[in-house]
């Protein structure tokens, strides 16, 4: 009886997060950032301060989802984050993987989806920070090349979308053409999430029989010198670190399942 309860409670407790984590969407674009735009008249400094208040905020959310007993986490390798201008790729099992890079990472930058610039819940940060929309198009390359090298740590998921349930992990190259043709090397991130939940295709309200463990595992740097051969193009370049890649992410997925 008593694991039943809880695991109603941690049904409970994942829709009051869910619930807060919208409501604080919403609260942001109508009374924070107005306010922020009157204070910081510079564009630059008003993006910078709309990152922190992000940061702190999914901070906040990923906290609550820890006090509820929804979730407990365990970081690795935080320090390498630390640094500026990281190009940070991670595989992507659970659909708050953003939310935990983006709360410990410092002027952090992604692409975001193009829907959620119009989503009531998502528009006002998403808009508020200037993150780079998939939307595009040819120049979104030029875009996150240009973000790196403003110091921002740019965090990608190359699966594109989260992992499928069967874990096989599936690379596209755009993350490989941005290490490439920015000359920058690559910072991975392993997400692990046991016992599974909130994967491609999972409603929420089905949560596991126990709370879940999130391993973050921030690992060495791989440098992108290793397929940038002499004579040889980009275009072969980023295949080849795309399949690296996907076999890398693939060994660690399998590693901690």
């Amino acid at each position: 009886m008593l694991e039943g309860m809880n695991r109603y409670w941690r049904v409970f407790a994942t829709g009051l997060s869910f619930a807060t984590f919208g409501l604080g969407g919403v609260l942001l674009w109508a009374l924070v950032f107005p306010v922020l735009n009157l204070l910081v008249l510079q564009q630059e400094r008003r993006t910078e301060w709309a990152r922190v208040i992000i940061r702190r905020s999914f901070r906040g959310f990923v906290g609550l989802m820890k006090g509820l007993g929804v979730l407990r986490y365990e970081l690795i390798g935080l320090e390498r984050l630390e640094r500026g201008g990281l190009l940070i790729l991670a595989n992507h099992p659970t659909l708050i993987d953003t939310v935990f890079l983006m709360a410990f990472v410092k002027r952090a930058d992604c692409i975001v989806k193009s829907h959620l610039w119009n989503n009531p819940f998502t528009r006002g940060p998403v808009r508020a920070a200037s993150y780079i929309s998939n939307a595009q198009g040819t120049e979104l390359l030029d875009a996150c090349i240009t973000s790196l090298r403003a110091g921002n740590n740019l965090i990608v998921f190359p699966e594109g979308t989260r992992t499928p349930a069967n874990g096989a992990i599936t690379l596209k190259r755009g993350a490989a053409n941005i290490a490439v043709r920015g000359a920058c090397a690559v910072t991975p991130v392993v997400i692990s999430c046991v016992p599974p939940t909130l994967g491609k295709g999972d409603k929420w309200w089905r949560v596991p029989e126990r709370f879940v463990q999130f391993r973050i595992e921030v690992k060495e740097d791989i440098p992108f010198q290793q397929f940038v051969a002499a004579g040889r193009s980009e275009v072969m370049a980023a295949r080849d670190l795309t399949d690296y890649l996907q076999q890398y992410f693939t060994k660690e997925n399998q590693h901690h399942a």
